[in-house]
C-alpha cells in the first residue's frame, strides 16, 4: 500500500450483502459495493485495497498494517461497530484520515445499534446513505489529501 491508497474495510456479514435484509441493506452485493468503491477511487485518482472478515482480530490487524502511509481508511465495521473496544484502539492509533461507513441509519434502528465506538475516533461519519455512502466516504478521503 502507498500513499494513494485506499484501504476499504467491512465488517461481519456484509459478505451477504444483497440477500440479508435486503429492506434494510437494499439488494447491491458486496461485489458491487466493491465496483462502486473502484470506480470511485478512480475517479479520485486513488487506487482501491478492498477487503472483508467475519472476524475482529483480522479487521484490527489491518487498521493497523494501514495506519499511516496511506490515502486513508474506510471502515463499516457492521455489528463490531457497537461492540469493539478493540477496533476503537486501533483506529485511535492511526495518522491518517479515517471514515466510518454505514449503509443504513443506525441512529433510527433498534437502541443497541445507536451507539457507536467508532465514532470518537474517526474524522468523518456518513451513515444512512446506503452504498453510494462508501462513494461518498472515497471522495472525502480524496478530498483530504488534497488540502494537506
Amino acid at each position: 500500500m502507498d500513499s494513494t491508497t485506499v484501504l476499504v474495510l467491512n465488517g461481519p456479514n456484509l459478505n451477504l450483502l444483497g440477500e440479508r435484509q435486503p429492506e434494510v441493506y437494499g439488494s447491491d452485493t458486496l461485489a458491487d459495493v466493491e465496483e462502486l468503491c473502484r470506480a470511485a477511487c478512480e475517479v479520485a485518482g486513488l487506487t482501491l485495497d478492498f477487503r472483508q472478515s467475519n472476524h475482529e482480530g483480522t479487521l484490527v490487524d489491518w487498521v493497523q498494517e494501514g495506519r499511516r502511509g496511506i490515502a486513508g481508511i474506510v471502515i463499516n465495521a457492521a455489528g463490531y461497530t457497537h461492540t469493539s473496544v478493540a477496533l476503537h484502539d486501533a483506529l485511535a492509533a492511526v495518522t491518517v484520515p479515517r471514515v466510518e461507513v454505514h449503509i443504513s441509519d443506525i441512529h433510527a434502528r433498534e437502541e443497541f445499534r445507536r451507539h457507536s465506538y467508532l465514532t470518537a475516533v474517526t474524522d468523518e461519519q456518513i451513515i444512512g446513505r446506503g452504498v453510494q455512502g462508501y462513494a461518498e466516504a472515497i471522495s472525502w478521503v480524496a478530498e483530504q489529501g488534497s488540502t494537506s
